[in-house]
């Protein structure tokens, strides 16, 4: 048995970034976006018995029906798991669903297997997102508050270099199938399979090292009715701390921008700018191993000036990332360059944001056993700002034709997320 803040443990809690994030860049950004747009281009696809002339909008609808589903779930089966003490199983339960959702993509292999595409990738990123939401809540139980922002920075950079291992090995097969004997097709539904084996067998080793129940709950028959009890009382809480509740808009504000880029950039790339698919998954890689630096570096400037204010700093250069972009058109000389550059850029605090806010968010709350409540909360924050980013950029789009304009708008978002973060007042692990 390990106890809060051994290395074995806080290791064993960050390789689930590992295990998992191969889920976020093969499937989510680089491999299944670019496979489903091959199969679909330029055909009328049938779905809930409709026609579907525009695939993608189909496929962007899966999506957020996603992540409304775990923005409507996850606070409540975390009031039920702090009350049980069943975080663990919660975790395991999505993590299956996940893998296995993952890999039943290998069965759509055409414009008639549509409806397998677009369930699977509905309940993988349940799944995804759902099994994040009990992990997050495991770092203010495996580390110290001083250890929190290098635990979670260590996270990061695990699920990073996991993520592009796998992609490479991706791309060798989808860029040089005959080698392999197989179609590039074939290829591409192999790597969905490959990444559900290896988000589950590496997810192993993190659930045999995390505890169960570290504060033995016993619930009584009615534990569902008391987990909804839990959750009413930590909603009460967070609305009654001042310093959490400003935290979480700002949270909010800041995730608008960031998860919309982190899901635009590449139809921004390959629509706005005409660049090539290898250009793209170039800047993909490039992101990637540029935010196992970033991470690390804010993690450690956390400790030197504090959390709010490495935060800010991340924040200034997301937005001249948003000013940047704008500025970008395909018809210069040496656009897929630029687009590198701001790719390195974007990368540098892409992991240092996600890092510090996990991190800060932990920190900040109060002595408490319902850390998966709290962090379900943390959780739905982030996905309705998906939601509403998604759509004020694609409204933005369809007003103004440009995706310029919608990029541009982003720098909004991160402004009002630094002016919120600025009166947060300081606290004992915070500053």
């Amino acid at each position: 048995m390990y106890k809060i803040g051994d290395k074995k443990l806080i290791n064993a809690w960050a390789f689930y970034d590992w295990a998992n994030s191969v889920y976020s860049l093969v499937i989510s950004t680089a491999v299944f976006p670019l496979y489903y747009s091959a199969v679909t281009d330029g055909k009328t696809v049938q779905f809930l018995g409709m026609e579907w002339e525009h695939p993608d909008s189909l496929y962007s609808y899966a999506l957020s029906f996603s992540f409304l589903v775990v923005a409507f779930i996850s606070p409540i089966l975390s009031g039920i798991a702090d009350y049980t003490g069943s975080k663990k199983k919660f975790m395991k339960f999505f993590c299956w669903m996940g893998g296995l959702s993952v890999m039943s993509l290998f069965f759509f292999d055409g414009v008639d297997t549509v409806w397998i595409g677009i369930w699977f990738t509905i309940l993988a990123s349940i799944g995804f997102w759902a099994s994040l939401v009990f992990y997050n809540a495991y770092l203010p139980e495996v580390a110290h508050p001083e250890q929190q922002d290098r635990a979670s920075a260590k996270g990061f950079i695990y699920g990073y270099i996991g993520s592009v291992i796998l992609l490479i090995i991706n791309l060798i097969l989808i860029q040089m199938p005959d080698l392999f004997g197989i179609t590039a097709g074939m290829a591409s539904r192999i790597s969905f399979v490959m990444v559900g084996i290896w988000w589950i067998g590496f997810a192993q080793i993190t659930f045999k090292r995390l505890p169960d129940d570290i504060y033995n709950k016993k619930p009584e028959a009615d534990y569902i009715w008391k987990g909804f009890r839990e959750l009413q009382i930590v909603l009460k809480e967070v609305l009654e701390y001042p310093t959490l509740k400003r935290f979480l808009i700002s949270f909010f504000l800041l995730s608008v921008g960031v998860q919309t880029i982190i899901l635009m950039a590449a139809i921004f790339g390959s629509s706005e700018l005409g660049l090539s698919s290898t250009s793209l998954i170039v800047t993909i890689l490039v992101v990637q191993i540029v935010a196992i630096a970033g991470a690390a570096i804010f993690s450690r400037l956390s400790e030197r000036i504090g959390n709010i204010s490495a935060l800010k700093i991340t924040l200034g250069i997301w937005t001249l990332v948003c000013f940047c972009a704008f500025m970008l058109d395909k018809n210069q000389e040496h656009v897929a360059v630029y687009f590198y550059g701001l790719g390195g850029l974007l990368g540098l605090v892409q992991g240092a944001i996600q890092s510090l806010t996990r991190s800060t968010y932990s920190k900040l709350l109060p002595e408490t056993e319902d850390h998966a409540t709290y962090f379900s909360f943390y959780d739905v924050t982030e996905k309705i700002a998906i939601v509403l980013g998604t759509f004020v950029y694609g409204l933005l789009y369809a007003i103004t034709n440009s995706m310029q304009w919608s990029v541009l708008c982003l720098a909004i978002f991160f402004l009002a997320s630094f002016i919120i973060l600025s009166t947060l007042k300081k606290t004992k692990y915070v500053e």
